[in-house]
């Protein structure tokens, strides 16, 4: 099924005007759907799994994967309309792509108070729309590093939400995605943070 919003979405991702050394990327979260890595496989399009070295067929089906998307591809479509609403993914921007891949492997683990490492979902949109704004500048500068832009669906799916580091802090803001849907210009200011 078609996400209604698709065309929205593609123009939030490729604007008008963006610089053609800037890469968006879908970083998507293979736990959240087995049809993911299919599509991966069957896209045409190269993909890096984040994990390395060898992983049995279960954890190759439940891993995070990246992908750099084509604004005209049926791959890229197809995602958009599959992902959208379902917690699938996030989508960065960068114009260092060979970076991108050992810079999001960074926050795949982390501690917790005890020491133990855990799995850190942060492609996981839920997660991370909650996660960057509870930050300070040195992690937001830690997490963003050569990544230009984050954006997401929303708590509600007519909305994609985007992150951006500006002089030290995270602006937020909430594009509606609906022709129809309009916000007060009070709910955008209180996005930013």
């Amino acid at each position: 099924m078609a996400c209604p919003n698709r065309d929205r979405v593609l123009e939030a991702l490729f604007p008008v005007g963006k610089p053609a050394n800037t890469s968006i990327w879908a970083i998507l979260d293979g736990a959240r759907d087995q049809r993911i890595f299919y599509m991966l496989r069957d896209s045409g399009l190269d993909y890096l799994c984040l994990y390395s070295g060898y992983l049995p067929r279960e954890l190759q089906l439940a891993a995070p994967y990246m992908v750099e998307l084509i604004a005209d591809h049926e791959f890229t479509r197809r995602l958009i309309d599959q992902a959208w609403g379902n917690s699938w993914g996030i989508f960065v921007s960068t114009q260092n792509a060979p970076n991108l891949r050992p810079h999001l492997r960074k926050f795949l683990r982390v501690r917790n108070e005890q020491g133990q490492y855990l799995l850190f979902r942060y492609y996981d949109p839920r997660v991370l729309r909650e996660y960057l704004p509870t930050c300070l500048p040195d992690e937001l500068k830690q997490m963003f590093g050569s990544i230009e832009c984050i954006w997401m669906e929303g708590h509600n799916p007519v909305t994609l939400i985007e992150f951006q580091m500006n002089q030290n802090q995270l602006n937020t803001r909430q594009i509606p995605l609906s022709l129809q849907q309009t916000s007060s210009p009070d709910e955008e200011e209180g996005m930013d943070s």
